[in-house]
């Protein structure tokens, strides 16, 4: 034994190499019927599948330059992950964008910039932007909503998103005094961390369904009673990454937790249907949501990537004639989010956001009914430049999903639909979520919504008004290419932005709807007044 033993380790290195790659080579040529270049080509086939297989971190991080990678680009990513540190996030020598590519944006500042007096909310808070409108004031809800934030959380279910990311999300939220979109997952106790929250539900009703999969109106009403952070209630029509399209939550997947906070049955496949069971037309939905917000007293609203645009303008015109109907609109790009989705319909179902929205906020000015709805904009809307021209076009709010993420570490791994999401923030994996210090990514969702908020403000300030909601679509021009040079969005997309009511920010600041718990906080500095007043504890 100890001769073989010998003579094996007087074997040069080099022979074993050899030896392990003709194994292969001999597996793949008489053995190997999958694939066709291991089997034309043994060794080379197997370093080619390799290359494949790192080709995206390749590309990300050596090959692209700074402005090539989509859905979002190296400097867009250094911006996020920068003002989600609270470090410097500007950048030196000019711009290395092409200013003069088609569908660039410019923002036509004023010679004269906005000047804040010194008595102004800003001067004390440069990164208090409140919603300018107040979701179901119109409809006379119990409880109407002033979102505290323009800039808030998208619908990320629990189930997509991990836990820690979740928890990680809302408690910034909470500090940063913005909403958080449930995602149609149900309500999780992740989604329970002092943060304001929209419930969102789809079309599996999860979190509000009965022991058949229908919607159950008790559940929902039990729901928001128990849960006052709850603000209002979004049903979800169809979303940016695959709208129209239904999907399966396997069995496999299913734990006890997922079972209870959904309010479905372990061990079973659960299907989310393309549409809702509740309603089949445009006159059904805006019954059956003034039911619900009349059961609740919350806002309700819808959201949807937009194609066809027939069934919008029925209800707009049923909204001008009945005179209710939605409380708030959520218009969601048709470039995909972070939902998984066949290729065919991240990539061709739906309107890119600027288009769709643009469509359906001119049937809604056509009926007069801009001013009694708050219209939130979700699709890569989380830069301040874009949200200045979202804002421009006649948006309230936007929603941020992916930047949201990549403010707590995604790294645009694009692995969403795989389960090995490598920062744990899109994985049930509990050993790659341990990497996610929860306290520490509240914080960094918290300064990126500050800086976004901060930046967005002074975009505002430059361009001579107070709020966002002041913009107009002659404030942004596009670029067209060729000898069209540049023109006003208004000449664009073909129509101009109906003005908003807005009565200064210190009107929005004394508002008794709004959220992000200033109500509480107002509270509580009463009492304490009270207190050194009389030297009396409450």
């Amino acid at each position: 034994m100890s001769s073989i033993l010998e003579f094996l380790g007087s074997i040069p290195w080099w022979v074993w190499v050899l030896l392990v790659l003709a194994v292969i080579a001999i597996r793949d040529v008489f053995f190997n019927k999958k694939h066709i270049i291991q089997h034309n080509f043994p060794i080379v086939g197997h370093i080619r599948y390799l290359l494949e297989s790192i080709g995206p971190e390749l590309r990300q991080y050596i090959v692209a330059n700074n402005r090539e990678e989509l859905p979002f680009n190296r400097i867009e990513r250094g911006w996020i992950y920068a003002s989600a540190k609270n470090e410097n996030n500007y950048e030196g020598f000019g711009t290395d964008r092409d200013i003069y590519e088609p569908n660039y944006i410019f923002i036509n500042n004023a010679m004269m910039a906005f000047r804040l007096p010194e008595d102004h909310p800003n001067v004390k808070d440069p990164y208090f932007l409140p919603c300018a409108k107040v979701m179901g004031a119109y409809n006379k809800r119990k409880r109407p909503y002033r979102p505290a934030s323009i800039i808030n959380v998208s619908a990320m279910s629990f189930g997509s998103l991990s836990a820690k990311a979740i928890m990680s999300l809302n408690k910034g939220c909470d500090k940063a005094h913005a909403y958080h979109n449930t995602g149609e997952g149900g309500l999780s106790p992740y989604h329970k961390q002092g943060a304001d929250v929209i419930f969102q539900v789809g079309t599996g009703y999860f979190g509000v369904r009965d022991e058949h999969g229908n919607f159950s109106m008790e559940k929902l009403k039990k729901l928001v009673a128990d849960n006052p952070q709850v603000r209002a209630i979004e049903f979800k029509l169809s979303q940016g990454a695959k709208p129209g399209k239904g999907g399966v939550l396997p069995a496999s997947k299913i734990t006890q937790e997922i079972s209870e906070i959904r309010h479905v049955p372990l061990g079973k496949d659960v299907v989310s249907p393309p549409s809702h069971s509740v309603f089949s037309d445009v006159p059904q939905m805006i019954a059956f949501l003034e039911k619900v917000g009349r059961e609740t007293g919350l806002p309700v609203g819808i959201k949807a990537a937009i194609g066809k645009l027939d069934q919008w303008k029925e209800l707009a015109k049923i909204m001008a004639e009945k005179n209710h109907g939605p409380d708030f609109i959520t218009i969601d790009g048709g470039e995909g989010g972070t939902g998984a989705a066949p290729p065919s319909f991240a990539d061709h179902v739906a309107m890119p956001w600027v288009y769709g929205f643009s469509e359906v906020y001119k049937i809604f000015k056509a009926q007069h009914l801009t001013d009694r709805i708050v219209f939130i904009g979700a699709g890569k809307l989380g830069f301040p430049a874009m949200g200045a021209m979202a804002f421009a076009m006649g948006v309230d709010c936007i929603n941020v999903a992916r930047e949201a993420m990549m403010s707590i570490g995604c790294i645009q791994a694009q692995s969403c639909h795989t389960n090995t999401c490598p920062t744990g923030i899109a994985t049930q994996s509990k050993w790659l979520q341990a990497g996610i210090n929860v306290e520490d990514k509240a914080i960094r969702t918290l300064f990126y919504f500050k800086n976004f908020r901060k930046e967005l403000l002074e975009i505002t300030h430059a361009c001579g008004y107070e709020h966002p909601c002041q913009m107009t679509m002659e404030d942004a021009d596009i670029t067209l290419g060729g000898q069209n040079m540049t023109k006003a969005l208004a000449g664009s997309f073909g129509y101009n932005k109906v003005p908003v009511s807005f009565e200064g920010m210190q009107a929005l600041q004394d508002c008794p709807h709004l959220g992000g718990n200033y109500q509480k906080k107002k509270e509580e500095k009463t009492v304490k007044k009270l207190e050194k007043k009389n030297k009396v504890r409450f």
